[in-house]
């Protein structure tokens, strides 16, 4: 890719950690970002935050220090601390099987799908078998009662295949069983609203700012993306494109206004990185606990390592989801720590959750990459604040 001018930047980076700020340079001047913004958290206090660019494909929007844009599965995180909440109140027990919350979901030999299986994508309701289109989407009731009534594509429990779209209706339909509020009304009370945190699973009604317009990379030719898909098993079909959605989707008012737990969310760098520094299971520095630091080891507890069977061709190795989030493992995704853990979002968004080491981490972006993770702007990042020697290797 050519070499790219370096839009107007803005934010303050810790002298230790002038290695991230390179690297968020490097990814507008070398790996084609449009605009950005990563926060980095140690111990609950900002040593790097940092945005710039445009907020705009048209350049007329420059990025500001509270912008917002829609994070796509760096959503789930909330979603999962949602539920993580519930448990540490005594609400929810992971091992009980979901339709002892929500009883129609017993349908189709389901009864003995567990509340754990939803968080960690073992549910084999990956997708739903009959078209399912975007308008049915925005249709909550209609989405939650297809899902319950529909046939798992494999033994729930035995191997993980990325719920792409329906883990925020799985899981977001059972906290709502448990309080009576969707999960984005949940999180805004329970956490987002009292914490001042830029993190929202639904776009709020009351919201002034305008979010960044997300930019995907042009599309292939039809007859390859056909190709592309055809060469896809029924159950990635249906868990990626039923119904298939990207930037120009995302960009529209019903989007937006749609509870998609999964991926609707909209958040700021520093609404990411605050948000799953509650999974360090540390103080805040305002002496706030959220989640208990049981809950930090809890939603990390591995349930299996595996080929994910959605989206194991994007990968060269076996990878492993704890309750809610995916694990660092060995690849190192999200730093040399194992344990280190967090989520990535269609196009490079990401989060990331350190416990040992105190980080961590909010990347936010508008022009989508093509990588199904680990895109090269996030491991930069990543890379260079761990390079910082703050973190145990």
């Amino acid at each position: 890719m050519a070499e790219q001018a370096i839009p107007r930047m803005g934010g303050h980076c810790d002298a230790r950690f002038e290695g991230v700020r390179a690297a968020f340079v490097d990814n507008f001047r070398e790996r084609g970002e449009l605009g950005a913004a990563v926060t980095v958290l140690l111990d609950g206090e900002p040593v790097v935050d940092l945005w710039g660019g445009w907020a705009d494909a048209a350049h007329t929007r420059p990025w500001q220090q509270d912008t917002l844009v829609n994070v796509w599965s760096t959503t789930k995180g909330a979603t999962a601390l949602c539920a993580h909440l519930l448990v540490d109140r005594g609400l929810l027990d992971l091992d009980a099987p979901v339709a002892s919350y929500w009883p129609e979901f017993a349908a189709a030999g389901k009864q003995n799908v567990l509340v754990r299986h939803l968080l960690s994508h073992r549910a084999g309701l990956a997708g739903l078998r009959e078209p399912h289109t975007l308008d049915e989407l925005y249709d909550w009731e209609l989405t939650t009662a297809r899902l319950a009534a529909t046939e798992p594509w494999w033994e729930p429990g035995t191997r993980s295949g990325y719920h792409a779209i329906t883990y925020g209706f799985l899981v977001g339909e059972v906290i709502r069983r448990i309080t009576g509020q969707l999960p984005s009304a949940f999180l805004r009370q329970e956490v987002s609203g009292p914490l001042g945190m830029d993190f929202f699973i639904r776009f709020p009604e009351d919201e002034t700012r305008q979010p960044a317009e997300l930019v995907h990379p042009l599309a292939a030719a039809g007859s390859e993306q056909e190709a592309a898909f055809s060469q896809l098993e029924p159950v990635a079909l249906a868990a990626l494109a039923n119904p298939l959605t990207g930037a120009a989707e995302a960009n529209t008012p019903e989007w937006r206004a749609a509870e998609i737990p999964a991926a609707g969310g909209h958040a700021s760098a520093q609404g990411v990185a605050a948000l799953y520094g509650l999974f360090t299971g540390h103080e805040r520095p305002d002496g706030r606990r959220v989640l208990s630091a049981r809950a930090a080891e809890r939603a990390r507890e591995g349930q299996g390592s595996c080929r994910d069977l959605i989206l194991g061709a994007g990968f060269a190795h076996d990878t492993e989801i704890g309750l809610g989030l995916w694990l660092s493992g060995a690849n190192g995704s999200y730093g040399p720590n194992p344990r280190a853990f967090g989520h990535d979002g269609f196009g490079g968004s990401f989060g990331l959750a350190d416990p040992e080491a105190g980080i961590s981490v909010g990347y936010v972006m508008n022009h989508m990459g093509t990588h199904i993770a680990d895109d090269p702007r996030k491991m930069a990042l990543v890379d260079a604040v761990y390079k910082a020697g703050t973190a145990s290797a």
